[in-house]
């Protein structure tokens, strides 16, 4: 018997920090394994400039609010902010929370909010990788109580760098979100605790097999790193109420349909529709599924996608 395991990703644009607050709340008590949100300046879907919350002080509001739950971005944009002091606000965290932090990260990509803030993006999606690569190494020593100096020629300069105190956690996870081959995969295989990735079940066939590439040559147990799928639910009886509750989310978030029309992670239908459909992903070893919902949050969603989607997966 597989057991499946749960997360939820809360969409930071378009919402009220009361109901943002709220649904945090209900994701913890339902049971779910962790709480994610976006680390964005800009909204990501339909208007850019509606209204979105930064990321690292929702979670530590969030672990104020909640008791159980694990807390993390998904995933943090590298070029935001110096790895030193990534790494010192997820010890921070992590004290907050009393132990639930996770350290998602990755290279970013969204161009505008970056020339907006006049935040460096870099050449090009690679040299952004790179920045990355050396950006997890260095948090990683940093969160394990090491002490760093960089070597000459790299994105960063530490010099005799050391944090205290260190984490709650003996090893904050690290969360890599990407499925880049050449790159981000082989930073998952040198760093990730867990990886995140989407697309159709051929493709992260493939994907997986690269990813076992690449732990092979670094030395690393492919199994030591939990594969987390990312997808967009809404459940209802009939897949067509459901994908009418889909397009009203949509025209909160001011996203034409046009926007979304080749996304293939919205995902509409009834718990068993959903469980088909995720069936072969757990077999690809996906055991951990993150929905990301769109606000207004979709309470019976978040009710039945642990409630009622999980048992049929658990049940096999």
């Amino acid at each position: 018997m597989t057991e499946l395991k749960t997360g939820i990703l809360l969409w930071s644009q378009a919402a009220e920090w009361p109901e943002m607050l709220d649904a945090a709340k209900r994701v913890d008590r339902l049971g779910y394994g962790h709480l994610w949100t976006w680390d964005h300046l800009y909204a990501i879907f339909g208007d850019p400039y509606q209204p979105i919350v930064e990321g690292w002080t929702t979670l530590a509001a969030w672990a104020m609010a909640t008791e159980r739950i694990l807390l993390g971005l998904l995933v943090g944009a590298n070029t935001f902010r110096n790895p030193g002091l990534v790494a010192k606000t997820a010890a921070t965290l992590d004290h907050i929370s009393e132990g639930r932090a996770i350290l998602g990260i990755g290279g970013a990509w969204m161009e505008p909010e970056h020339t907006a803030h006049g935040i460096d993006f870099g050449t090009g999606f690679g040299q952004r990788l790179d920045w990355m690569d050396e950006s997890v190494g260095a948090i990683r020593q940093l969160l394990d109580g090491e002490t760093i100096t960089s070597e000459p020629g790299g994105r960063y300069e530490f010099n005799d760098l050391r944090h205290h105190p260190l984490p709650i956690q003996q090893r904050v996870p690290i969360m890599i979100g990407g499925s880049g081959e050449k790159k981000t995969l082989r930073s998952v295989a040198k760093y990730a605790d867990l990886w995140n990735a989407m697309g159709t079940p051929e493709f992260l066939a493939h994907k997986v097999e690269v990813l076992r590439g690449h732990c092979d040559a670094v030395g690393r147990d492919i199994n030591e790193i939990e594969f987390t799928l990312g997808v967009k639910l809404t459940i209802r009886d009939d897949k067509s109420d459901a994908e009418h509750v889909r397009a009203a989310a949509m025209e909160h978030n001011k996203t034409p349909h046009a926007d979304i029309e080749d996304d293939t992670t919205f995902w509409e239908g009834s718990p068993e529709e959903i469980a088909d459909r995720l069936r072969p992903y757990v077999d690809l070893g996906f055991r951990t599924v993150i929905s990301e919902q769109p606000a207004p949050y979709d309470v019976e969603t978040l009710e039945r996608f642990i409630g009622e989607v999980k048992p049929l997966i658990d049940q096999g």
